[in-house]
């Protein structure tokens, strides 16, 4: 890609994120893309401890709020301690203080689910072996193909999932492809999981960079790393979440994917936490996929209710 100049007389950015050493390195990411477009630029990062790192050993189904990894960041933002934050589009809320916008989707990674086990795949676990996964989606999915293994709550990074297989403390664990792929971990995966029936969480894959309305330099630069279908895709995932009204605890996935101009949206819940999985998906034209993604989710919550 051709260097571009920076924008205005823009030449220093503080980008913020979480201190997880995943974080650091999307940041990273970002960093690096930015550089190698508009080489006068010099980025710093700055790490920024969030209520969610704080609360390592919290069952997040009794947390109280969405926003846990992303409201510290946003707050550096919005008072210019940090000029852009890169977050996980999946963690960030339905909604953000007006004053910020996302500038950027970058490429989205790997949007599936990566099982890291002791045998060769799910399939071929025995009954009662244990897997660790913190995810109401991910219990909602495994539970409706292989209801008799033994799922326990698991949190920490990348590296702390990976180590309680290794050790022996799990049979499995399931983390997302992407995760992996950014720590140069891929090799650990025993089975990448289809998507088609295995539905990611919206946004999967997908990092978000986060400025300032009113800072349209820091916009520009940000902006000019932003690729169409991927936004396109994220939108439609999130609009599908909004419909539904789902939470970080509620057993939802959505997942869109873009081919000849069409835009494929598909999407599971699980009504009563447990089982009984109910599954709506709709292919229509890409400039659509806002409406796609709201009708998806209409058809979800309403055949949910009918289910539950």
């Amino acid at each position: 890609m051709r260097a571009r100049r920076a924008g205005g007389n823009r030449r220093q950015l503080r980008i913020g994120t979480r201190g997880s050493l995943l974080a650091r390195r999307q940041a990273a990411i970002v960093m690096d893309a930015l550089c190698a477009m508009f080489p006068t630029l010099q980025c710093t990062i700055e790490v920024i401890r969030t209520e969610g790192d704080e609360a390592a050993d919290v069952d997040f189904s009794h947390f109280a709020a969405p926003g846990v990894f992303v409201r510290r960041i946003e707050a550096a933002l919005l008072d210019g301690r940090i000029d852009l934050a890169v977050h996980s589009f999946k963690d960030l809320p339905s909604s953000s203080p007006d004053a910020l916008t996302i500038a950027a989707f970058l490429p989205r990674e790997d949007p599936r689910d990566a099982l890291v086990s002791r045998s060769a795949s799910l399939a071929s676990l025995p009954d009662g072996a244990t897997v660790g996964t913190g995810s109401a989606r991910r219990q909602a999915l495994i539970r409706d193909v292989r209801p008799r293994l033994d799922l326990r709550p698991i949190r920490g990074n990348v590296d702390t999932r990976l180590g309680r297989v290794a050790r022996g403390d799990l049979d499995a664990v399931v983390v997302a492809a992407a995760g992996l792929a950014r720590l140069e971990r891929s090799d650990a995966a025993t089975e990448i999981l289809d998507p088609a029936t295995f539905i990611p969480s919206p946004g999967q894959g997908i990092l978000a960079v986060q400025a300032r309305r009113d800072d349209p330099s820091v916009y520009e630069l940000a902006h000019a790393l932003d690729d169409p279908e991927t936004r396109v895709c994220a939108q439609a995932e999130r609009s599908v979440a909004v419909a539904v009204d789902a939470g970080c605890q509620t057993p939802f996935g959505a997942y869109a994917k873009i081919q000849d101009g069409e835009i494929s949206v598909s999407a599971f819940l699980a009504p009563d936490g447990v089982g009984g999985i109910v599954r709506r998906a709709i292919t229509g034209s890409r400039e659509d996929a806002l409406e796609i993604g709201g009708a998806v989710g209409v058809a979800l919550a309403t055949a949910a209710a009918r289910a539950s």
